[in-house]
């Protein structure tokens, strides 16, 4: 599927425990309802206002740092109308390092080591809407100075992201799912392509189909 020769895919939705469908986590039915290859639908999960999942940061990688490049991939429904962030890992101090929003005009919240970019400097995807209550693709790629938003395979929008030139993510907190979700919010993730966070960002977007 891939032509890079980094390390394995962090999948997250195996880290944070996904299928032993803790508090606030239900199954449903997923972006597909049928395929040639399976008689039977995508099996997606829903996640409520009472689901409480976190891990150690380390369980993405647990023989080597957090990668300089990378790429998320997930498969997403969220509630029509909210703005929330999906994921977010916090360094040992409790800050918030990276975050991914799901709405509309979502925001891509990065900071490393030295404190850059400034929350000014996010990168914002203007005329994105992630949170219009259908499922939607999307890959997120940080790659040296930019980070690119891919929708549905289709859709790319690249944006400056003004970090260190060799950034650091803390490993030593924790990675969050859900974190500042309101009260109402759901989301629903596809468990068929599951969600994951991939080492060199070049190489994950050869996955997408």
């Amino acid at each position: 599927m891939s032509k890079c020769q980094s390390s394995e895919p962090a999948d997250l939705l195996k880290v944070l425990d996904f299928h032993n469908l803790p508090d606030g986590i239900t199954k449903t039915t997923g972006f597909c309802t049928s395929r040639r290859s399976s008689k039977e639908a995508d099996v997606a999960y829903r996640v409520t206002k009472d689901a409480q999942l976190s891990a150690p940061t380390k369980q993405l990688y647990p023989a080597s740092p957090f990668p300089e490049d990378f790429s998320i991939l997930t498969t997403v429904k969220a509630k029509k109308g909210g703005q929330s962030f999906l994921i977010s890992i916090y360094n040992e101090q409790g800050i918030q390092q990276i975050g991914v929003e799901m709405g509309r005009s979502p925001v891509f919240l990065y900071e490393d080591h030295t404190g850059k970019p400034g929350p000014e400097d996010y990168p914002l995807f203007r005329g994105i809407n992630l949170a219009d209550g259908k499922w939607h693709r999307v890959a997120i790629s940080v790659q040296k100075k930019n980070v690119t938003l891919i929708l549905d395979c289709k859709k790319k929008i690249t944006k400056f992201l003004d970090r260190s030139d060799h950034p650091i993510i803390d490993v030593n907190g924790i990675i969050v799912f859900g974190t500042r979700i309101l009260d109402e919010e759901v989301f629903e993730v596809s468990f068929h392509v599951y969600e994951n966070l991939v080492p060199d960002s070049s190489c994950k977007l050869e996955l997408l189909p």
